[in-house]
This record gives structure tokens, sequence and C-alpha cells, in this order.
């Protein structure tokens, strides 16, 4: 089965805000950027299209074609907890727990109120292993960057240690064969 990750496109969200989970709007450049996806995936059959429940990634999933995308939460985006919304700056200045995390604790450990990023790719590799059960051949994730950064990892192109360093920009569609 080939799995087809497709990163919605830029926010508008000022740079160094920590969003994760949050619904944040899109960047006035989504038509463009969305016309570049929708290129990037024209032409490929799927058999079954999933969505983030967050708008940016639903918003992406319409603007290609797919309108009613199966709504799946293992697909969101990293839970920052109380993290959401503030400064990476402000973070690392006032919370010893944001500095511990980033100095290379993020796998095991979870944000205040969020996950780890053990976290999260447990819940991406349950997503995986329901899907190579369903028989499809080629499906189709809209989702986010920590999804795309799962998939790098699961298919042996990055490991765990430098996942937020290989996190591809927005509008990016890799394909994993699982």
């Amino acid at each position: 089965m080939i799995i087809y990750f497709i990163r919605h496109t830029s926010v508008d969200v000022p740079k160094g805000i920590c969003y994760g989970r949050t619904d944040v709007p899109l960047a006035a450049t989504f038509k463009e950027e969305a016309t570049n996806v929708a290129k990037q995936i024209k032409g490929i059959e799927f058999d079954a299209v999933y969505s983030s429940p967050l708008s940016r990634a639903l918003k992406l999933a319409d603007f290609c074609g797919f309108e009613e995308p199966i709504v799946d939460a293992r697909i969101s985006e990293f839970n920052f907890g109380e993290w959401e919304m503030k400064s990476f700056d402000s973070l690392y200045n006032e919370d010893p727990r944001f500095r511990i995390w980033c100095e290379g604790n993020y796998i095991k450990t979870s944000a205040p109120g969020g996950e780890s990023f053990a976290d999260q790719m447990a819940r991406f590799e349950k997503f995986i292993q329901e899907k190579k059960e369903q028989g499809n051949k080629t499906i189709a994730a809209f989702c986010h960057g920590g999804i795309l950064a799962c998939a790098l990892i699961y298919s042996g192109k990055a490991t765990a240690d430098k996942a937020f360093d290989s996190v591809p920009p927005y509008g990016s569609v890799i394909s994993i064969e699982v």
C-alpha cells in the first residue's frame, strides 16, 4: 500500500508561535499553495482519502476535490497542551519544562496537558496498522508536519531524535510504502 501524506498549506500565525492542535487560520497564500498541492496529486487514484479534523487540513482536502474525506484524529498535529499559542522564546525563557523538552526530551516527555512525540508516533502507527488491514492500495492523508515527520521515521528516512529537523515544508506531499 502507498500512502500519500499531504501537509496543509501555510498558516496565518506569527513566526515563533507554538500552535500544534490549535485550529488556526490559513495564510493569504492558500489558493496558490493549494493549487500546487493539487497538481502534485493530480491523476492519482485514491482508494480512500483521510483528513485530520483541523480546518487547515480539511480545507486543503476540499480544495483538492475531496469534499468529504474520512476524518481521523490520529493524523492530527502534535498536541502542545499548555504551550499552544505561546511564543517559543517566552516558553524557553519562562518554563524550565520547555527547555528540558527542547533539549532532546520531547520523544518521551509530554508537553504539559499535551503529548510526547512517542505518543504522536504511537497514534500514527495505529493509523498505519489499521490502513494495512483494510487492504487499500493507495490512500491520501491530509495532515500536518508532525505526521509527515512520523511517516519519514516509519519509512526509515529520518530518526526520532531529528524528527523536528526533518519536517517537510507547508504544501509538501510525501509517499511511503507500507
